[in-house]
């Protein structure tokens, strides 16, 4: 059995998804206020980092599915019933940080392989962007905002996008194609394959970012359009978080192929550095730039590169329930023994509740721990700021993982 996991896992490689990147959710209450009337509301918008993918999983089992399944079959569905979803494969989970409690609502408009520009998938999923489309009964993220807006009393907005822009699904999988298709004495690497690199290029770099920027000019516009003040509200824009450690890092040997069957990590550590060093840098630091580029007076961010630190999928410091000696996820100390990132997952996705787009996305824990530091972000209403750490062991009165905002 654990020979036919293995060979699935190599040939899946292959049928990696590209859309890999990409949180509970109810309809809002039969009530209007509007601008500065009524309840708080915080809404979420962008990609699958802040829609809440992975979040029915609660660390990693090659076990069973039902030791990490903290929210079972109806985790992302977001209507009004909790029947389906709202859009197919958005995966709104009922884990999303945007649920940040205290007398504050949150709406979920995020959509897990969102682009800064609306597009249809591959598979012809609807993708909303952060832009005003209007065509079919479909809408755009910053449309849907407008709206929303404009009868809430929305006070803040939390934004992540970009990821996709770049590429990340399309990165992951050849990263992993190649750890699976070369061997450990002549590895293949995927940091130098063109099809990582030219996301990379400065004329690749320059052009994300100024779709970036005016994504965040589209939020600022639609709360304008919804008759807000510039005061009235605060942006939040998030980046993202390492997923994988650095090779010294890993608790798996890249020889052999146990780093993807076991652990659903299979990178070289030469592209796992690059990851860290490269990838996630680059992209980070276009955010942050975009974030500066869109010149609003109500703009903060909320940095979020170290926040799974020691947490991360393979990394030494955790393990899967069953390595950590867990009977589930909900044995006591399994927030801190187990890992807050999705494995990658492949064919083996075939004949369970697993989805491929869940691959190496903050799962339940780590969609908790963004929850944490989003609502130091709201600030009682006074939002600002910071980058999001973990914080200590254990959890909070709310369930979640300890995090600070400094």
């Amino acid at each position: 059995m654990a020979r036919s996991r293995v060979a699935l896992r190599r040939v899946g490689a292959l049928a990696l998804a590209a859309g890999l990147l990409t949180a509970g959710l109810s309809a809002p209450p039969a009530f209007a206020d509007g601008p500065g009337s009524g309840s708080p509301w915080v809404v979420t918008l962008g990609d699958s980092y802040i829609s809440g993918e992975a979040g029915r999983w609660a660390g990693n089992s090659n076990d069973g599915e039902s030791l990490i399944d903290a929210l079972g079959p109806t985790a992302y569905y977001d209507n009004a019933s909790h029947t389906a979803e709202q859009i197919t494969r958005c995966h709104r989970s009922q884990s999303a940080e945007v649920y940040i409690g205290g007398g504050v609502n949150g709406m979920n408009l995020a959509c897990s392989g969102a682009t800064t520009g609306t597009h249809t998938d591959s598979s012809g999923n609807f993708k909303p962007g952060i832009d005003f489309y209007n065509s079919g009964g479909n809408q755009g993220q910053a449309l849907m905002l407008q709206n929303f807006a404009s009868s809430h009393n929305v006070t803040m907005v939390a934004v992540s996008i970009g990821g996709n822009d770049f590429g990340f699904g399309g990165i992951v999988q050849k990263c992993v194609t190649d750890f699976l298709t070369s061997p450990s004495w002549l590895p293949n690497y995927c940091n130098d394959d063109s099809a990582v690199t030219s996301n990379f290029t400065s004329s690749n770099v320059a052009a994300q970012r100024a779709k970036i920027a005016q994504a965040f000019r589209n939020v600022a516009q639609a709360m304008t359009n919804a008759g807000y003040s510039p005061s009235s509200y605060k942006i939040v824009a998030q980046d993202y978080p390492s997923p994988i450690p650095t090779s010294s890092g890993f608790r798996y040997s890249q020889s052999g192929y146990t780093r993807q069957s076991t652990g659903g990590c299979g990178f070289w550590n030469n592209d796992a550095n690059y990851a860290n060093s490269t990838a996630l840098t680059v992209i980070d630091q276009t955010v942050a730039g975009a974030a500066s580029d869109a010149g609003l007076s109500n703009l903060v961010t909320m940095r979020l590169s170290s926040a799974f630190n020691s947490r991360r999928l393979c990394e030494n410091t955790v393990g899967l329930v069953e390595e950590a000696g867990l009977s589930s996820w909900r044995s006591a100390g399994a927030v801190d023994k187990t890992e807050w990132i999705n494995q990658i997952r492949t064919v083996t996705t075939i004949g369970s509740d697993y989805y491929i787009q869940e691959s190496i996305h903050p799962n339940y824990w780590g969609q908790l721990a963004l929850r944490n530091c989003l609502r130091q972000a709201y600030n009682g209403g006074s939002p600002h700021g910071g980058a999001c750490t973990r914080g200590g062991t254990g959890t909070n009165a709310n369930g979640e993982p300890l995090m600070t905002l400094n």
